[in-house]
């Protein structure tokens, strides 16, 4: 079983004396400075000179940096930016200043997974991962509490590597959740996968088909969305909270039955199981990476093709319709603010 550490394995004084760089400030960038200023930090932001995080930074109280001066300053980078633009940046604006006794942090594996990152020997890598998004990592260190957070040691140059990385995820409140170790090379793949076949790849399309055939029954499209999507929250807190059998019990023996009888036939077995195989052998070999990254540099035709499509598709309008007549339409908890 892996490995839990919480509050009573991790030494914050880890990181006295050290300065810790923030590079970027959206959704988890501005969760972990605020989290690690509040936890006592010596915490600075570095970004790209004129971008639009630079003076929502700086309002938030924060002494904002370009990258590179971010990179000779601090003792600890974590670098918080998209996985598609932090090689280029790295080698731009770190690679020239890293040094020895410098460690760089990641929260999610993918770039050192792929070799997209390579750094020096005499610097450590580690990463910090919250499994939860920013606004939740924010919040929840505010209410006294944290999210869960995995943690990696990729290669330990000072020999205090995971006491330095344990420290880091108890200042922005992971450890009062519960950390578990991993290591980058198995949060990347396990990450993708279950992005790709579960919890974005799979649930949407399972939503939009479901929303898709109510519909085309002539079943009202509202009807369709309350009850194949807007009830997927409801489903997965439940989940969340106690596991399937928490959820079985909480919904009546009907849905429970349906379950076992309808489950199977909308997702066979050994079809599903074999398409999911054929997803993971991509993100393994590199496949996806690959062609993640090929999207990229190419303008990213398909991408906001398949982005366009998605915001015209009659879930995604009924869905807003509705949303505007719900009481809960002025909701905030979002990753549109930077507190």
């Amino acid at each position: 079983m892996a490995r839990m550490y919480y509050e009573k394995d991790c030494d914050l004084s880890r990181l006295d004396g050290k300065k810790i760089a923030i590079i970027g400030y959206g959704s988890q960038g501005h969760a972990h400075a605020l989290n690690l200023r509040d936890s006592g930090m010596d915490v600075i932001v570095g970004l790209r000179k004129g971008g639009k995080s630079w003076p929502v930074a700086e309002k938030d109280g924060f002494r904002v940096v370009t990258v590179a001066e971010a990179a000779q300053e601090a003792d600890i980078l974590m670098i918080l930016i998209n996985d598609e633009n932090q090689a280029a940046m790295y080698q731009k604006d770190i690679a020239p200043y890293i040094h020895e006794g410098q460690a760089i942090a990641f929260a999610h594996g993918f770039n050192i997974r792929y070799k997209r990152i390579v750094p020096p020997a005499g610097v450590d890598v580690f990463m910090a991962a919250p499994k939860g998004p920013g606004h939740t990592v924010r919040s929840t260190y505010v209410a006294g509490k944290g999210v869960p957070c995995l943690v990696a040691v990729e290669q330990d140059a000072s020999g205090h590597c995971k006491d330095i990385a344990l420290a880091y995820i108890a200042g922005i409140g992971g450890a009062r959740a519960g950390i578990m170790e991993t290591t980058m090379h198995d949060e990347t793949e396990t990450d993708l996968f279950g992005e790709q076949a579960v919890l974005c790849g799979g649930v949407v399309e399972l939503m939009k088909l479901g929303f898709e055939t109510l519909v085309e029954a002539g079943y009202e499209p509202e009807n369709a969305y309350f009850e194949c999507i807007h009830e997927m929250k409801l489903i997965i807190d439940l989940i969340n909270k106690g596991g399937i059998a928490a959820m079985n019990y909480s919904i009546s023996d009907t849905a429970e039955f349906g379950e076992y009888v309808s489950g199977p036939r909308i997702l066979p077995y050994e079809e599903t199981k074999a398409n999911m195989k054929a997803v993971l052998k991509d993100i393994q070999d590199g496949t996806f990476a690959d062609r993640w990254i090929s999207e990229n540099m190419t303008g990213r035709c398909f991408f906001n093709s398949k982005r366009d499509q998605l915001a015209k598709h009659q879930m995604e309008i009924v869905g807003r319709q509705l949303r505007e007549q719900m009481l809960w339409k002025n909701d905030t908890d979002l990753d549109t603010a930077s507190t």
